[in-house]
């Protein structure tokens, strides 16, 4: 099938064209990608052809400079005169300055980081299996058609099911919390047995299911629709769960009420439960989990994602003997993806000239936060106690304004026997400022983080477990003062604007704009 939009000029008059045409519509579908409508479209078949001989085309002006340019030398009427058809072929487009940022080599090698990932939700989504993929294509020609085979489908029209079911409401189907991520039309309960409650939030209650078929065992997070909007959360799962140090997402169910997340079961439990079993850890321990935390927080960084709510409650152990690099992160239900003002989302690299400055700072602050709570974390693991929290019943404006002060007692206890550099790696995450906060990725090369010092670490963590003894079985009541100091820590961090997520102006939330635009819809 002919679609005349894309068609060349030489194309559409019938009088012979060359591989030159297909420049033409290379340029046609550049235009459309940056625009999203199409350079030359009338009212029918005729008035888009007319348009398309003219070839005069008023170039958009939020297009670069050099996006127009390269536009332009696409779209030239004569063939012989359009850039690519001359001797350098390829070679002469690759050499415009539009392309003057790509390495061609390293993209072909797939080295270069894609600026958005789509969102796969089921292996049918992108995966082939290597089984059928490896083997040599072969060509195996059909029956060859008869003389009225163009008789065939003539009167034909097909009409979606979907739309012929007793006159389904399409638009209220398609504002489901979970619209933005393709779930399953399948019943949950035919294919999962429920078990026991792992844990419960304000919006969410987690439980481990059974496959009905074949008995493996899923954590499955159970969401009620009129509390929470999970779009958000399912969308960044769904996109970048595949991250060894972040929870998978298996599949998606949902019903009138309930959204059903179906997770990777983390059978180690929680990193509060095994500090507060531990009272504190070796360096060489609490540096490696860092770094596994680490290295899945820079990642969601460098593709404009902020956690937000990242306590140790929501870091757990993968596996049952609880390794290092079994550690992770779970709950994504305050997490953020960056977007640009029309809604589309962004990653830091690329939003220079499409994301309002307020919105990078405010991406900015927030990936602070999620350092400083990391640096709360590592103060823990340390230490085996909290930075701001000496008392069960301490309330949160005492909290805070030990927080404020910016002051930290790296002296007392087992610091004794913590080396400078961790100490000094803990106080630049934990200072006061933002904009003094490490980024992940600095310190992800962090020595005391990097591979390179394990040695150093594994001599002061062997000083550390000769004079402190460390083995010894910690007594319930200083887990249980732990547990209550850490909660009451992130308890009062979460409900400080001055610490944790500050309030935005109330035209700036997602309500609101959600709602400005449909009150804009509804006067077209």
């Amino acid at each position: 099938m002919f679609v005349v939009e894309y068609m060349a000029p030489e194309v559409v008059n019938r009088k012979g064209h060359s591989f030159a045409a297909d420049w033409w519509s290379f340029g046609v579908l550049m235009y459309e990608m940056l625009t999203g409508s199409l350079p030359f479209q009338g009212t029918n078949r005729k008035d888009t052809m007319t348009q398309i001989l003219r070839a005069k085309l008023a170039m958009p002006s939020n297009l670069s400079p050099e996006a127009q340019s390269l536009l332009r030398v696409l779209f030239k009427r004569n063939p012989s005169n359009r850039l690519g058809a001359g001797p350098g072929g390829i070679e002469d487009i690759k050499k415009h300055e539009f392309f003057a940022t790509i390495d061609f080599d390293a993209l072909l090698a797939k080295k270069i980081r894609p600026p958005f990932q789509p969102a796969v939700c089921g292996p049918e989504d992108a995966y082939f299996d290597s089984e059928f993929t490896s083997k040599t294509p072969r060509d195996s020609p059909g029956v060859p058609a008869s003389a009225n085979a163009h008789e065939l489908f003539r009167g034909f029209s097909f009409v979606a099911p979907c739309l012929l079911e007793n006159g389904t409401d399409i638009k209220k189907k398609s504002e489901t919390p979970a619209k933005s991520v393709r779930t399953t039309e399948r019943n949950f309960f035919d294919e999962y047995t429920l078990l026991n409650v792992l844990g419960t939030g304000s919006y969410s209650v987690c439980r481990l299911a059974r496959h009905n078929v074949t008995n493996q065992q899923f954590a499955v997070k159970i969401i009620q629709k009129t509390l929470c909007d999970c779009r958000e959360e399912v969308e960044i799962l769904a996109r970048y769960g595949h991250h060894p140090g972040i929870v998978s997402l298996k599949t998606v169910f949902e019903d009138s009420t309930k959204v059903y997340l179906v997770l990777q079961l983390l059978r180690g439990g929680d990193l509060l439960e095994y500090m507060t079993k531990r009272h504190h850890l070796p360096e060489v321990e609490a540096s490696a989990i860092l770094r596994t935390l680490i290295k899945a927080v820079a990642y969601l960084h460098e593709n404009g994602v902020v956690h937000r709510d990242l306590k140790p409650a929501n870091i757990l152990f993968a596996s049952e003997d609880c390794t290092s690099e079994s550690v992770t992160i779970c709950d994504m239900g305050f997490a953020k993806q960056l977007r640009a003002g029309n809604g589309l989302l962004m990653t830091p690299c690329y939003t220079a000239n499409y994301v309002a400055p307020e919105v990078l700072k405010r991406q900015g602050y927030d990936a602070a936060c999620d350092i400083w709570s990391l640096g709360v974390i590592l103060f823990i693991m340390l230490s085996g106690r909290c930075p701001y929290s000496t008392a069960c019943n301490e309330s949160p404006q005492h909290i805070l304004e030990r927080i404020n002060t910016g002051k930290l007692d790296l002296q007392s206890g087992q610091w004794a026997f913590v080396s400078e550099e961790a100490k000094s790696l803990v106080t630049e995450m934990l200072h006061k400022s933002p904009q003094r906060r490490p980024s992940a990725s600095q310190i992800a090369n962090h020595p005391w983080v990097n591979q390179a010092y394990a040695k150093n670490l594994i001599h002061n963590s062997a000083m550390q477990i000769t004079n402190q003894s460390q083995n010894q079985v910690v007594p319930s009541g200083e887990s249980v003062h732990l547990k209550e100091t850490v909660a009451a820590t992130f308890r009062a961090i979460a409900n400080s604007p001055q610490v944790a997520h500050n309030l935005g102006p109330v035209a700036m939330s997602e309500l609101a704009r959600r709602r400005l635009r449909d009150k804009n819809l509804n006067r077209i």
